[in-house]
């Protein structure tokens, strides 16, 4: 199971060594890692995506813990959380093939911040999903350069779960 770790840190020469060298001597691999100044000065807050069980992934929390300049860590998984994630796409695009390829920029709310004779730029921001989902409609024009900053997420103030209001939406519990 993947697993998002929020990890709030002081800013001192090392920090992140030392919190990846955790994972790594442990055998685990970081798919996703993003780094940022955080609310307080002199503080960043890392988040990471991992895989493991939720025993190991608890042992990794208490781990963490224990290791200098960490001030917090937070599993986010089974919590309510917005997460977003950022991606540029460089997208073959001739003239006969640009008009679809605007419309499913406009259906997924992404923007073309680079516009050439035979390619487009896309920014696209949103949650994993449908960061995935566009790059799938994408692959058959023609994907030249992609690259994705990884996921950040915060849980969420108001407590509502939107992944689950959005499965009883679907399922008819709810009124649309």
């Amino acid at each position: 199971m993947k697993h998002t770790l929020s990890v709030l840190v002081e800013d001192e020469s090392g920090a992140l060594s030392r919190i990846s060298g955790l994972f790594a001597r442990r055998g685990f691999n970081i798919e996703s890692l993003a780094v940022g100044p955080a609310e307080l000065k002199g503080q960043s807050r890392l988040t990471m995506v991992v895989k493991g069980n939720d025993l190991t992934l608890e042992q990794m929390t208490k781990q963490l813990d224990k290791l200098l300049n960490v001030l917090q860590v937070s599993d986010l998984t089974m919590k309510p959380a917005v997460e977003r994630e950022l991606m540029l796409l460089k997208v073959s695009a001739p003239p006969q093939q640009r008009s679809a390829i605007l419309e499913l920029v406009q259906v997924f709310r992404s923007k073309v911040v680079d516009f050439a004779d035979e390619a487009l730029t896309l920014e696209v921001v949103g949650d994993p999903g449908k960061l995935v989902a566009l790059e799938n409609l994408l692959k058959p024009y023609g994907i030249l350069e992609i690259v994705r900053t990884g996921k950040v997420a915060l849980e969420r103030a108001s407590g509502i779960n939107t992944e689950m209001l959005k499965s009883s939406t679907n399922s008819g519990s709810f009124p649309a």
